[in-house]
């Protein structure tokens, strides 16, 4: 998703940096492996994404992003042939990659309140496209605002049912894994090309 050449007035452009980045999924194991405490967590290491961001009314700043979830990695400290396995099922039998490559995500409202010179409180409100499907998401955040930076982080939760994903197992049906996933972040962004400061004061 490239940054758009002109911003509108009064806005800065970021652009989303995964490489910079830290957001992953971390999800509740049932099953013979959850006694010996195998929560999956899932880093997402492939996204795009800008963020218009506007100092002065900051509830009508925006975001959306794209990721790719083929780019989705286990972190686990487990052994390799577990890890093949749990990736495996996550993207051919959970996400089903090769129907829906895309997760997209776009602010359709934005709730802030300032707690400091640069800093926000934000509520994020828009429409989560995964698995063909698409629903209303919030996602709180704290976002930090620099002169050719922003960062933000925070955690939200969604259930794989409502996306119309069917709960499945792996490691031999050893590890099955609960509704709820709950996804944490930490993003950075950087000024895209042409675009203004944010003025904070």
């Amino acid at each position: 998703m490239a940054p758009t050449k002109e911003t509108e007035a009064g806005a800065a452009s970021y652009v989303l940096d995964a490489a910079k980045s830290r957001f992953q999924v971390r999800a509740t194991a049932t099953g013979l492996l959850s006694a010996f405490g195998h929560n999956p967590t899932i880093a997402i290491r492939g996204f795009t994404g800008e963020v218009l961001f506007r100092a002065q009314t900051p509830e009508q700043s925006s975001l959306r992003f794209a990721l790719d979830p083929g780019s989705l990695a286990v972190t686990n400290d487990i052994n390799e042939k577990d890890r093949r396995d749990m990736e495996r099922a996550m993207k051919e039998e959970v996400l089903e990659t090769a129907r829906y490559p895309e997760i997209r995500f776009e602010t359709s409202e934005v709730q802030a309140t300032r707690l400091a010179e640069s800093m926000y409180r934000m509520k994020l409100i828009g429409k989560l496209t995964l698995h063909g499907v698409e629903q209303d998401v919030q996602i709180p955040c704290t976002v930090t605002v620099g002169e050719d930076s922003l960062r933000a982080n925070g955690e939200f939760s969604i259930r794989q049912t409502d996306y119309g994903i069917h709960l499945v197992s792996a490691v031999g049906g050893a590890l099955k894994v609960k509704d709820e996933l709950k996804f944490q972040f930490d993003i950075a962004a950087h000024r895209g090309a042409g675009s203004k400061p944010a003025a904070t004061s």
